[in-house]
């Protein structure tokens, strides 16, 4: 049968990930089981792996490699073949790899090795929004729409802003420099920062004029339990 070994070969790998029976994914006769384990293997026996479905994906990936005009390896398919499985179930699912994780926790955790700037890109370019108090690029005078021209002599000119956030990010302690326009200046400064440890404040508190204020509550940043928001912002209050 055409593709027969592939269509083997991934039948008895999803096997492993769903926990189906690998003697039947490879058409072999089923081995005894104890006694004990038959709920269990009678459950599994109820949803079949199907192969149709496998041999036409085994058919597809073998077409791709074949015909496509660049080189593309396995790996790389079934990655884009998992992410596509998810995104397409609902707007919230989605696979990540390890590089992708790493960031997410970073991102969530409130912790992370960088400068401490809100970074966008505006017309193009890659401008700062502005740095955080306290943080390596607020001591090395980084002013809100300052345009980010280099970043360790890679220019930023068709950068997408998540390669620019992962080179901007690194071990505490180390060195990054960025090349910076300014508003009035005809060449661009160049800027050594050390990376250091960078906390995000969950909600930060303004007092203005009148008895007013202003808070701002940080997007996507963990925060421990559902009433640990209510006791930031009591904190932060109280602070003013």
């Amino acid at each position: 049968m055409l593709f027969s070994s592939r269509l083997t070969s991934l039948a008895l790998t999803i096997a492993v990930v769903i926990g189906a029976p690998l003697a039947q994914a490879a058409g072999a006769a089923p081995a005894a089981a104890p006694a004990a384990s038959a709920p269990a293997n009678a459950a599994n026996m109820k949803a079949p792996l199907p192969l149709d479905e496998l041999r036409t994906f085994a058919e597809v990936m073998d077409r791709i490699k074949a015909a496509y005009v660049e080189p593309v390896d396995d790996k790389t398919l079934l990655e884009n073949a998992i992410k596509g499985m998810l995104s397409n179930l609902d707007p919230h699912s989605a696979y990540l790899g390890p590089e992708d994780f790493q960031e997410l926790q970073e991102s969530t955790s409130g912790e992370f090795g960088g400068l401490g700037i809100t970074i966008t890109v505006r017309d193009g370019r890659l401008t700062v929004e502005y740095p955080l108090e306290d943080t390596p690029a607020f001591e090395a005078g980084l002013k809100p729409d300052d345009i980010i021209m280099r970043i360790d002599g890679e220019s930023t000119i068709n950068m997408s802003l998540d390669d620019a956030v992962s080179r901007l990010r690194g071990p505490v302690g180390s060195e990054v420099v960025i090349h910076v326009l300014r508003k009035g200046m005809a060449d661009p400064l160049r800027i050594p920062i050390i990376r250091d440890l960078i906390k995000l404040n969950p909600v930060e508190a303004q007092l203005l004029a009148g008895g007013r204020g202003v808070l701002r509550i940080a997007h996507g940043v963990a925060l421990e339990g559902r009433v640990a928001p209510v006791h930031r912002v009591e904190e932060a209050l109280d602070g003013r």
